[in-house]
């Protein structure tokens, strides 16, 4: 009789609580799949990654050219403001310099525009991913730019230029929030570097196009010279689109959502069955959403609170300070050189040259970031910057000859190349390691939000300081931003850790330990650790 009692007791407790001992079964199974998988990945070099995933490099490469059509138009405005047809069709004259300039106003407004319209994209990029997935709120974003550039197109004045603007950049923001997230979700640890900073090429490319666009219609004087510019960004949303439709949903993103056999096939979809692992690498995603699991849904709120505000921080002052070591001159290349003295030919000659040497350097950056970490370049590019800034400034102010006309050019070109060697790329890899898995589209939106507020500012300084009807101070400019330039570094120096090779579980780990920045790149984790 005891012995029946004992055992109807034992299957009494089985039936009161077996969700409890399946969740115990359950979590043991996946852990140690969970841990094969992040062995694994760190166990690849960077050529092993590429044979294992090679389809993520592809999406991630088609994902970052959505960051073209940003890049295209504000280059294509920067240069607007310096292209003679446009200039006479809507400036105003200038009796100084016997020409039509753009009055500073609109200059900066029709700039703005675009960046006011992503603020806005962003923000609501943010919920919109987190309720339908990072491809079709791309889709959507590309599907609406469709649309809005007919407005950009058929506008006959600055106004409805400036409202044209403002509507596309609704889907930049989408754009600009989800590629860095996307990108470093579906690529194994030793290829977020390249992958992330693929956006940087991008952006390049967006500005050669431009580039050689309008230094195609330069000499034109009919309204073809920026009319052929405008129609030309249909060229992208439609074939991106089509692409976009045809990839894999982010398998990170569908295990957030509870969709573990849809991530195991993302994941196929991704990789080589032969020589990937589904099922341990959703183990290993659902190890680290379990360390950041809430029972509340992502909200903006929720960023400012705990070891989340620190990773907000992070985005955000890495976002701000893009435009605050050299950004705003390499955006504003060609009028920057024809402040600086140059002829307008020479102006976009020279302008097209740097766009070129942009694309080229954030290739090698790709090996500078894999190999030496993203901390360490870009400390060591913002310094370099810093000081060829402050170059600059002297060079503008030793008096006006051919000699200091050269100068100001080349140390203009050698910042605007610079930048994407080392500070720019670097950032795009921050952002996409730093946020936490469950919030990554709510975070890269706030930080994207944070880079906006302080371009738009800077971006009416930066047209004031360079315009003749305005500051018209040239590449004296180059004290302000190596001031703001010093700034940043001192922070970075202080605030910014070293990520390079930590799986997301580590990343999650440390920032819980409240690790200071410095320390990150001695400090171990165990691989069984979960806090």
């Amino acid at each position: 009789m005891h012995q029946e009692a004992e055992i109807k007791s034992h299957h009494a407790l089985e039936i009161e609580q077996p969700a409890a001992y399946a969740e115990k079964a359950d979590v043991a199974d996946y852990k140690a799949d969970a841990i094969e998988a992040e062995n694994a990945e760190h166990a690849m070099t960077v050529m092993q990654a590429v044979k294992a995933y090679p389809m993520a490099s592809f999406w991630a490469f088609v994902m970052s050219c959505t960051i073209i059509m940003e890049s295209y138009d504000v280059f294509l405005i920067g240069n607007f403001v310096a292209l003679p047809a446009f200039k006479n069709k809507y400036g105003v004259f200038h009796a100084a310099t016997n020409e039509y300039v753009i009055e500073t106003k609109w200059q900066s407004a029709l700039q703005v525009s675009g960046q006011l319209g992503a603020l806005i994209g962003v923000f609501l990029a943010g919920p919109l991913t987190s309720r339908i997935g990072y491809r079709w709120a791309t889709l959507t974003g590309l599907m609406l730019l469709n649309i809005f550039i007919f407005t950009f197109y058929y506008a006959r004045s600055l106004p409805i230029m400036f409202v044209s603007q403002l509507l596309e950049g609704l889907p930049w923001g989408i754009f600009i929030a989800n590629a860095p997230a996307y990108c470093s979700e579906i690529v194994p640890i030793k290829l977020r570097a390249p992958a992330t900073q693929m956006l940087q090429m991008f952006w390049a490319v967006g500005s050669i196009i431009v580039g050689a666009v309008t230094y195609r219609y330069n000499n034109r004087l009919d309204s073809s010279a920026y009319e052929i510019p405008i129609a030309l960004q249909w060229m992208f949303p439609t074939p991106l689109a089509i692409l976009i439709f045809f990839s894999p949903e982010s398998p990170w993103w569908l295990v957030r959502k509870g969709k573990h056999e849809a991530a195991a096939r993302s994941v196929e979809r991704l990789g080589r069955k032969s020589t990937t692992n589904s099922s341990e690498t959703v183990a290993m995603m659902r190890r680290v959403i379990e360390l950041e699991k809430s029972d509340k849904k992502p909200s903006h709120l929720e960023l400012f609170k705990g070891t989340d505000l620190r990773r907000t921080l992070i985005v955000c002052g890495v976002y701000a300070a893009q435009n605050l070591t050299g950004n705003l001159i390499a955006n504003q290349a060609v009028y920057f050189f024809e402040q600086a003295g140059m002829g307008h030919d020479t102006a976009f000659a020279l302008g097209l040259i740097t766009s070129a040497l942009q694309m080229i350097f954030v290739m090698l950056s790709w090996i500078l970031t894999t190999y030496f970490g993203r901390r360490s370049i870009y400390l060591w590019g913002s310094a370099a910057n810093t000081i060829l800034l402050i170059a600059l400034g002297i060079a503008a102010s030793v008096g006006k000859s051919n000699s200091a006309t050269l100068a100001q050019a080349a140390l203009g070109l050698i910042v605007s190349v610079l930048f994407t060697l080392a500070p720019a790329p670097a950032s795009w890899v921050i952002i996409g390691e730093t946020s936490a898995i469950r919030l990554r589209p709510l975070t890269t939106g706030t930080g994207r939000a944070t880079y906006y507020i302080v371009e738009i500012p800077c971006i009416f300084l930066a047209s004031y300081m360079l315009n003749p009807t305005g500051g018209n101070l040239g590449g004296k400019c180059g004290y302000v931003w190596g001031g703001t330039g010093l700034f940043c570094l001192i922070v970075a120096y202080f605030g910014l850790p070293e990520m390079k090779g930590r799986s997301y579980r580590e990343i999650d780990i440390m920032f819980k330990r409240h690790i200071p920045a410095r320390e990150w790149k001695k400090t171990e984790i165990d691989i069984k650790d979960d806090e």
